[in-house]
Order: structure tokens, then C-alpha cells, then sequence
């Protein structure tokens, strides 16, 4: 029998005992994780990881109260000892009325092949290597300095949920990840900078070479920073920092916040909310994805979906309890960990690009401000005001003329979405991505 088939013969029977007991209804998850990494500075070995870890999470349904418990033993005497505190904890607690298992006939049936393991697992020297190429690529750009080191990793994750409606399935998806950070410049003038790639097979990394020489580079032409004005100019996001917009979009419009009135956006579904170009997709088929999945954390079926069309906002981004709770059907964007009960957050979400490069974006600036790093989290999701630390480069006459740091953008995320044109660079190395985007007239504080 296969380890995935044993995970679910595990929680089979844990569900059995559950049902047994007294539950009216129970599900179950365990995620099985390993991970190895390791870490080289100033061109020593610095720091080998290895874990590994299973855990499991139990959530029961006694009429309308539910109770959720966890542990990393999946010893008999410990799932035994799992249900009897579930089911004292379900009869404890209040009535929640939204709380429940999806119907039999609302699950997954179908499980595209998404491509989201890679077989070959890494070992350390092969990790090492990465990492020492990472770093020599970086510390070889003239103006570096020193070095806060690289880091190669790997991990695999095995995920098994079943339910007392009759779902029951498993998948695995691995992850490679490659890091290196510098620094240039001395004393109170040095300035540090990164690169970063991550990929669900590891052939898919970008070549460790020149995630070392991004970072370096990157890291220099932050020398030298002048604070600057305040003032109201045209800010350019580049992809790095663009795609934290539509993390903020995807806070606004998520089920819980709609369902309790706390969003800016609590009242914009059907309505307009970016310029009309603008489209931003949710894929969690997406081949190789970093957020793909071949259902959510209920067992339905996850799909491609339109979030904004045309600029209009098309839906909200719902498990089953936050659609019962606005009378409308779950988006299957559950997601579920051990230790918590279901709840939703999107996947693969992407804007598609625009027409427009990115060149031809600056140099259509007299006045600007491009920014590579965003500080802080200044955004206050109930109004939408926006109020972040930055760091980046000015714009004059069309091009890049000096670094910045220290200063402060700020605007309203009303204003940012309707304002905002996306050039034609998209890439999809986050699993939230978008490409560079200029904003009209927000206001950059500085001196």
C-alpha cells in the first residue's frame, strides 16, 4: 500500500470513530512535509537543515457546533484520545449556523493532472552548489561589500483529506527555492538588496548565476539614496512590489470580510473598480503553479474564474461558510490547515499584462518615482487608505536618475485600482503576480 493510501485509511477510520462517538459529521486532513536546505556565507557553509513532520487535524460537527484538534502522532491511542477532545470541545462551544460539510453531490469529481511534483529530490551537495554559485555570482558585482548569504532548498509536501460526506483524495507538490542577499557600500552607507526564485520543479529555477547577479546588481544601484520631495507624481510599481496589490484586492473581497461589512469593497460586486483593460484571473489549475491545487480545503472543485473583467468585479472569494453566510455558493477557495477550520484565500491570481512596456512607461515620465521596496503594512482595509514605507529609484526627463529610500507613498486603494495602467512584463514567479504598473498621482512624502 502506498504511503497516500495508508494516510487515508487513517483517516477513514479516524472518521469512523468520530462518526461513532457522536459526531453528525467530521472531516480530516494530514499533511505530511520534508524540507531540506542549506545556507553558505562569505563563501563557507554556513547551515544544513533537514525535517520532517506529520501532522494531523481532525474537525467534528455536533448539529450546528464544530470543534477542530491537531497532533503530529498518528499513534492509535492518540487518534483515540483526538475524538473524545474533539467531541468534548463540539458540545462546549456555541452554535455556529454557517458551519458544515459541502453536500456529496457539491464535491471535486474530477482531478487534472496539474504537474506539481518533481521526483527528483535534491541532496546537499546539490543544494550547496546552488547556494555557492548564488553567492559567488553576487559577491563578484563590483561595489559589494559583503554578505548576508544564499540559501537552496527543496521540500515536499503530501496532503490527504477526507469527509463523512464520501470525499476522499490525496496529492503531493514539491517546491525548490534559491535566495541570495548582499550588501554594498560602508558604515552608515551600506545598503543591502536581494534575489529570490522559487519553482515546483526544480529544472524551472532561474540559473543561480544570475539570481546572484540581480541581487548584486540590485543592491548597488541602491548607493548613494536621496530622500526627495513631497510631492504628487506618477509611481511606477515594479513586479516584485505590483503583485502586493492584489494581495491587498484579494483581502478586500474575501467572504469573511463581505460577510461582516469590514472591506472597502463590501458594496463594488457588478460594479467597475479598475479601468476597463484591466482583467485579473484566479487559476488554481495553473500547470506547475505555485498555489495550484486539484481541489480546495472542502473537497470541491477548484476552477479558472474571472475575479475582474473589464475592470468590474465579478465575484467574492468564498469557502462553504462565508457563501451560506451571503446566501450565494462557495467559490472553492477553501484552504485548510491542521490546527483551523476552512477558510478562503485565492490561488494562482494574476493580472494580465498590458500593451505597454515598461521602458516606454518611464520614459513617458518627466517626474516619477519607481519603486523596488514597499515597508510596513499601512493599509487600513475597512476604508482602503494606503500609506506604505518605499524605497526605489527617481525618474527624470524619461530616466532613472538617482536611488531613493526613506520616503512614504500614499493614496487611497479606491483611487489606486481605477488609476492604474499594467505594462506587458508579466511573469509567474510568486503565485500572486503582476506585471509593472504605473499609478497617476499618488503622493510621495519625503523630506
Amino acid at each position: 500500500m502506498t504511503p497516500e493510501n495508508d494516510y487515508l485509511e487513517i483517516l477513514d477510520g479516524l472518521i469512523a470513530k468520530a462518526r461513532t462517538a457522536g459526531a453528525d459529521g467530521a472531516d480530516a486532513i494530514i499533511l505530511k512535509g520534508t524540507s531540506l536546505s542549506v545556507t553558505q556565507r562569505l563563501g563557507q557553509r554556513e547551515h544544513l537543515e533537514r525535517s520532517e513532520s506529520a501532522d494531523l487535524g481532525l474537525r467534528v460537527l455536533v448539529g450546528k457546533r464544530q470543534a477542530i484538534v491537531s497532533s503530529s502522532d498518528l499513534s492509535q491511542d492518540a487518534v483515540d484520545e483526538l475524538v473524545e477532545r474533539a467531541l468534548s470541545m463540539a458540545r462546549a462551544v456555541p452554535e455556529d449556523p454557517y458551519c458544515g460539510l459541502a453536500e456529496p453531490g457539491m464535491l471535486a469529481t474530477r482531478f487534472p493532472d496539474l504537474d506539481l511534483f518533481d521526483a527528483k529530490e535534491p541532496g546537499e551537495e546539490e543544494l550547496a552548489e546552488r547556494a555557492a554559485k548564488a553567492e559567488d555570482a553576487a559577491r563578484s558585482v563590483a561595489g559589494i561589500t559583503n554578505s548576508e548569504g544564499a540559501e537552496a532548498g527543496w521540500s515536499r509536501t503530501t496532503v490527504a483529506l477526507a469527509a463523512s460526506n464520501g470525499f476522499a483524495q490525496t496529492y503531493s507538490v514539491s517546491s525548490n527555492h534559491l535566495f541570495a542577499s548582499v550588501l554594498a557600500g560602508q558604515g552608515t552607507e551600506m545598503e543591502r538588496d536581494y534575489d529570490f526564485d522559487s519553482a515546483i520543479h526544480s529544472g524551472d529555477l532561474r540559473p543561480p548565476e544570475e539570481i546572484g547577479r540581480e541581487a548584486g546588481e540590485r543592491t548597488v544601484r541602491r548607493l548613494n539614496p536621496r530622500k526627495g520631495q513631497t510631492t504628487q507624481v506618477p509611481v511606477i510599481f515594479e513586479p516584485r512590489v505590483s503583485r502586493s496589490l492584489l494581495g491587498h484586492l484579494a483581502g478586500a473581497i474575501n467572504g469573511p470580510s463581505v460577510a461582516k461589512g469590514t472591506t472597502f469593497l463590501k458594496d463594488k460586486l457588478g460594479k467597475r473598480i479598475f479601468p476597463q483593460s484591466v482583467t485579473l484571473i484566479d487559476d488554481p489549475h495553473r500547470r506547475r503553479g505555485l498555489k495550484s491545487k486539484p481541489f480546495d480545503g472542502e473537497g470541491l472543485a477548484a476552477e479558472k474564474r474571472a475575479i475582474i473583467e473589464n475592470g468590474e468585479l465579478k465575484t467574492w472569494i468564498m469557502d462553504l461558510a462565508s457563501a451560506r453566510q451571503l446566501e450565494m455558493q462557495s467559490t472553492g477557495h477553501a484552504r485548510r490547515g491542521v490546527s483551523s477550520p476552512p477558510s478562503p484565500g485565492a490561488s494562482n491570481l494574476f493580472m494580465e499584462p498590458g500593451d505597454i512596456s515598461p521602458e516606454d512607461m518611464i520614459s513617458g515620465i518627466k517626474s516619477g518615482f519607481y519603486v523596488t521596496e514597499l515597508i510596513g503594512f499601512g493599509v487600513n482595509s475597512v476604508t482602503g487608505d494606503y500609506s506604505r514605507g518605499a524605497g526605489g529609484l527617481w525618474i527624470e526627463d524619461g530616466e532613472i536618475a538617482y536611488s531613493v529610500s526613506g520616503v512614504t507613498i500614499a493614496g487611497n486603494l479606491n483611487d489606486i485600482f481605477m488609476n492604474l495602467t499594467a505594462a506587458d512584463d508579466l511573469e509567474f514567479r510568486f503565485g500572486t503576480d503582476a506585471p509593472t504598473l504605473m499609478i497617476e498621482g499618488l503622493t510621495v512624502a519625503g523630506k
